[in-house]
Order: C-alpha cells, then sequence, then structure tokens
C-alpha cells in the first residue's frame, strides 16, 4: 500500500526530504503523498522513513492504494528504471 498524510499533519517539513522516492510533496494545506511514487520505502529501507520521522504520528497506510510487497517492488525497481533515463 502506498503511505497517506492526513489532516493531523502540521507541515513540520520532516518527511519531505526523507522520502527516497520524491513522492511527498507541499499539497494546498498539508503535505500530500504520490501513490504513484510511495513504495513505503521497500527497495530502500526496511521501514518507511516518513513514518520513522513523523512526530505527530500522521502518515497511515492508504486504502484506496493496495499493494503487495511483490507490487512495491516492481514500483521501486520501475522508479529506478525512470531515474536512468
Amino acid at each position: 500500500m502506498a503511505l497517506m498524510i492526513t489532516d493531523e499533519c502540521i507541515n513540520c517539513d520532516v518527511c519531505e526530504p526523507e522520502c527516497p522516492n520524491g513522492a511527498i510533496s507541499q499539497g494546498d494545506e498539508i503535505y500530500v503523498i504520490d501513490p504513484n511514487k510511495c513504495t513505503q520505502c521497500v527497495g530502500h529501507y526496511d521501514t518507511p522513513q516518513c513514518v520513522e520521522v513523523c512526530p505527530v504520528d500522521c502518515i497511515p497506510l492508504n486504502p484506496d492504494y493496495v499493494e503487495s510487497e511483490e507490487e512495491l517492488m516492481a514500483k521501486y525497481e520501475r522508479l529506478m528504471a525512470e531515474k536512468q533515463t
């Protein structure tokens, strides 16, 4: 599953630079996660780095984007291939 940021976000700016896929950006009111780029850090780290640094625990799984570990790894591989071009 991709992750999402809830409206409990306090815009502290710590999650954005932690995302190895560049999936986190400033939205209209709070930070947002692009589900097409979020791999829960699969391929990079053992745990999602944004969740690790979030001081208010506002980054749950996004129920609209259910993905297996294998699908997350395939997304990671696709994103890395796109970076090469």
